[in-house]
């Protein structure tokens, strides 16, 4: 197949850049994939794309270059077309809303991909008629807006499909937003297996990571650790990322004097070097889209302590046999479970092995081979439209011959 993922700017760094990256990679070995960024703003890509995967730009924000289009006529107007409820508004125009409608009027391929609410619009109302039309949901429907949610309503029925990360957010989907023929799927984040011998649960190490936002509520991971320090003064904790709680929490930090058990370490790219250092993670959000840093932790061997959110973790952790759920918002629940963890060696070496196999199943080959099973069933579902475009290298693949036959029984059928 040919598959063309529409993305908001591909150079910049984020879950669901990162996310899109390794889907592409693995599809790539397969299929002729390319990646459509709408903005970029650098040289290079900081997560960079697989060798098979095409990257290119449709407006170009680099300053100082000789294609710079910052100062672009068109840019200075307000977009039309990207919806004015959307959070990344204000970053699009005149200009991008034109060059969007070009790109999607002229794509030669038999999957379009868009990775965020008001980039899938443009793909329902401008997209040409023969790819499929697939609206990835990268947050979940709670999140947006009731203004969203209605411009989703009136364009999202023109799409083939809608994917989601957590069933429970499909249901959602399924359930208020009334897309008769639109196929919604959940389809989680793959993650893949990091290349470091896994953590061995020894490093009285907690690590958490993420943006240091509200919603990751980690005031209440520190006052929780605080209880944790009390009776176990030998573990300390790390929580990577940057953002706008930062200045806050090292106030907290300092206020419950935590300072030399508690360490804000900024971002830091990769993580499994990082993760495999420790031997607990912990999410104490309030909200998730999905939980990537949950799986992270598990994939390099460590059990997870995580509120249970309305979406993302119930759906990652087995409590009581690879992590812990918690209730969310309170400290005491956090900071019995990490004591349950931290007291016994044997209990934290066992979840940590359960949570290293459990995450397999987040592979980014088999969340791939999921995507390529719903794109094939569209294709099929839509009279076989598109061409299927194979090369001599994958159908002869040992790794594929499985799905190559099928898809010469599929090649069979169109020509019947």
């Amino acid at each position: 197949m040919r598959i063309s993922f529409l993305i908001h700017n591909a150079y910049a760094i984020g879950g669901t850049v990162r996310t899109t990256y390794t889907l592409a990679g693995v599809l790539a070995e397969q299929h002729d994939v390319e990646i459509v960024s709408v903005f970029r703003h650098r040289e290079q890509p900081l997560f960079a794309p697989a060798a098979a995967v095409r990257l290119r730009h449709l407006v170009d924000l680099r300053r100082g270059g000789s294609a710079y289009e910052g100062d672009h006529p068109e840019h200075g107007r307000p977009a039309e077309v990207f919806p004015r409820a959307e959070g990344r508004y204000r970053q699009y125009s005149t200009l991008t809303d034109r060059r969007i409608a070009e790109h999607l009027r002229g794509l030669d391929c038999d999957v379009v991909v868009g990775t965020r609410p008001g980039l899938n619009v443009h793909i329902a109302r401008q997209a040409r008629r023969g790819p499929v039309r697939v609206g990835q949901e990268h947050l979940t429907l709670g999140t947006h807006s009731a203004a969203l949610k209605r411009v989703l309503r009136a364009h999202y029925p023109r799409l083939d499909a809608v994917t989601t990360v957590t069933e429970a957010d499909a249901r959602t989907y399924r359930r208020l937003m009334r897309l008769p023929g639109v196929h919604v799927e959940a389809v989680p984040n793959g993650v893949p297996a990091p290349a470091l011998a896994p953590a061995d649960g020894s490093g009285k190490w907690v690590v958490a990571a993420g943006r240091l936002a509200p919603a990751k509520r980690y005031d209440v991971l520190i006052r929780a650790f605080a209880q944790v320090v009390a009776r176990r003064p030998d573990w300390r904790l790390r929580i990577y990322g940057a953002g706008a709680e930062r200045a806050r929490l090292r106030a907290l930090i300092e206020d419950l004097g935590l300072y030399n058990h508690v360490y804000l370490m900024g971002a830091v790219t990769p993580l499994d070097p990082e993760w495999v250092k420790g031997s607990i993670g912990v999410v104490t959000s309030s909200l998730e889209s999905f939980g990537l840093t949950i799986v992270e932790a598990m994939r390099c061997g460590l059990p997870v302590v995580a509120t249970d959110c309305p979406h993302g973790p119930g759906e990652i952790i087995d409590d009581g046999t690879d992590g812990l759920l918690v209730p969310v918002g309170g400290p005491d629940a956090v900071a019995a479970a990490l004591l349950r963890l931290i007291d016994d060696d044997e209990l934290r070496r066992t979840m940590g092995a359960a949570a290293l196999a459990a995450s397999a199943r987040f592979d980014p080959c088999r969340i791939a081979e999921r995507y390529e099973a719903l794109f094939t069933g569209l294709l099929t579902r839509g009279g076989l439209r598109g061409s299927l475009h194979r090369t001599r290298g994958a159908l002869l693949s040992g790794a594929f011959r499985a799905k190559d036959r099928g898809r010469l029984a599929l090649r069979k059928a169109r020509a019947a």
